[in-house]
């Protein structure tokens, strides 16, 4: 609900304060006092676009202040909460804009964007009016509309989880798609380089290993002479024969040398040891160095062969063989395409019907509450003096999607046999504030804590249809707030709270301001409303009649 709202220095106002309540408030004033004026300022403060030349003239800043008193659940505390807001039980909105169109915005003393400022008063205020866009006359959001009045919230929801099964089943199958079509158009390249990879089949290592025999093949022949000769030099027609002649010679002396000899022998002894160690080692070594001269080309070429390709494939030759199982796995997967894809065509079909069983019992709540909203319309019409009147929910097919596949539009038919039509199309001025008050007051009934503004919405009606009209904003404004500027004293009687728009001008200065009127001055303006500048004691006397005082 709306409590207060305080403007200062906007348009023709200077300063102003205005406490509303709940039920019916009427605001009335002749013609240019600037009851427009006070919906553009509170259009302001909620975020609505509208004239940019707010700021009142001579004043270097505008500002208009909004206080909400939200109940327990209202859903713009869900909106505060997404939004990071404490959501409590008072709401505060405070915008200003300076002498040069700069605007700033806030709630609760926290500074917000206008686009998260026009998000959260969508929940607060609903304006309506014979040139209402963004609400019952936009079909767009009949569909909407119609939900809320069926009660299709679970429903819905069951709909939307379905399409997002679909959405992703699609997905799934449109990347599969996809990757089939990249790999066949490489499959030649993926069969050529598979094949050529297999018959070379290289191991991990075997370039290291590879490169290492290369060059000690390449060695061999160079140092190979050299170490022959250290052989030749090691065996018994070298050190090992003089050794051993050494030792029989030494031994033989030794029996007359009173043991001078036992540890040259001795050392003799352990230096044959070594050297039979030595010579072991040179033959290994000679031995490694055997090799056929065509095993050292057969080497190169496959060391050539195995770095060609790593080159080739853009990896390194160890990595040659997990490069080759990626590119087996996509030539699998080429090959196994064709079942992945039936697979996948089956979970699309299988999501589909799961959305189209729940979008058919979507549409079906729809259908029904459809029927009932006709039969509430037309109930609401005949006290409105439009019984014959038609007003139509048309439920028709439309594409599936999140929310169903139906398109919902309001219809009307203004006379009988007349052609239906949409509503901002078929209805005169005076018939489309009608509809729109009827089909509002359907489509919030048992919803507490609106607050809802009509502007003018009884303009073009009169006697008995403006008391219909009163009557019917009355009974909306049981449940809710609701905020009424009109011009019809049928309605302005039937309001809870009265206010008078004026315009006054002191020192050549123009200002607008809103007065709140007791028992007698709301006598006085309406029977102003009924006999026009001068005012009658009949004028009077039936104000007091409409008024019931």
């Amino acid at each position: 609900m709306l409590r207060t709202l305080t403007i200062r220095d906007m348009l023709l106002i200077d300063r102003l304060e205005l406490d509303f309540q709940l039920g019916l408030n009427v605001l009335t004033g002749e013609t240019g006092a600037g009851k427009s004026i006070l919906l553009d300022c509170l259009g302001f403060v909620l975020g609505w676009r509208g004239r940019a030349d707010l700021t009142r003239t001579g004043a270097a800043l505008g500002e208009v202040v909004a206080v909400f008193d939200l109940f327990p659940g209202h859903p713009a505390q869900a909106v505060l909460e997404e939004a990071g807001f404490e959501a409590g039980e008072e709401l505060i909105l405070r915008r200003t804009v300076t002498a040069d169109g700069r605007k700033s915005a806030w709630v609760n003393d926290r500074r917000v964007t206008g686009d998260a400022l026009r998000a959260l008063s969508d929940a607060l205020v609903e304006l309506h009016g014979q040139h209402d866009d963004r609400g019952l006359l936009n079909p767009r959001g009949h569909r909407a509309l119609l939900d809320v009045y069926a009660g299709s919230s679970d429903l819905l929801a069951a709909a939307r989880t379905a399409w997002a099964g679909v959405s992703a089943a699609r997905r799934a199958e449109a990347e599969a798609q996809a990757r089939l079509a990249a790999a066949g158009a490489e499959e030649e390249f993926l069969r050529h380089a598979v094949a050529e990879l297999d018959k070379l089949d290289p191991q991990p290592g075997e370039d290291a290993a590879l490169d290492a025999r290369r060059r000690l093949m390449q060695g061999a022949a160079r140092i190979r002479d050299d170490i022959a000769k250290a052989h030749q030099a090691l065996s018994e027609q070298g050190a090992e024969g003089l050794m051993g002649d050494a030792v029989r010679w030494l031994e033989g002396a030794s029996d007359r040398a009173e043991g001078r000899l036992e540890a040259p022998l001795a050392a003799l002894s352990r230096a044959l040891v070594e050297l039979g160690e030595a010579q072991s080692g040179v033959e290994r070594c000679l031995e490694a160095l055997e090799f056929d001269p065509l095993e050292l080309e057969r080497a190169e070429e496959r060391l050539f062969a195995i770095r060609a390709l790593a080159r080739k494939y853009g990896v390194l030759p160890d990595d040659l063989g997990g490069h080759a199982d990626q590119l087996r796995g996509r030539l699998a997967a080429l090959d196994g395409g064709a079942r992945n894809l039936a697979a996948l065509a089956a979970t699309v079909v299988e999501a589909e019907a799961r959305h189209r069983s729940a979008a058919d019992a979507l549409s079906a709540l729809r259908r029904s509450a459809a029927v009932r909203l006709d039969v509430a319309m037309a109930g609401e019409l005949a006290p409105l003096k439009m019984e014959r009147a038609v007003f139509s929910t048309d439920v028709s097919a439309s594409d599936p999607g999140p929310d169903g596949q139906d398109a919902v539009a309001f219809t009307v038919a203004t006379n009988p046999g007349a052609p239906a039509g949409a509503l901002n199309r078929i209805a005169s001025g005076g018939e489309l504030s009608r509809f729109l008050l009827a089909l509002k007051v359907c489509l919030t009934t048992g919803t507490p804590g609106l607050t809802l503004i009509f502007d003018e919405i009884d303009r073009g009606v009169g006697g008995a249809t403006a008391d219909a009209v009163g009557r019917r904003l009355r009974a909306l404004a049981s449940g809710a707030q609701v905020l009424v500027v009109t011009h019809s004293p049928q309605v302005a009687a039937l309001g809870a709270h009265h206010w008078r728009v004026e315009k006054r001008v002191v020192a050549e200065v123009t200002t607008s301001t809103v007065v709140a009127l007791d028992s007698g001055a709301r006598i006085d303006e309406v029977a102003r409303m009924i006999s026009g500048d001068r005012i009658t004691d009949a004028a009077r006397a039936a104000a007091r009649e409409l008024l019931g005082v």
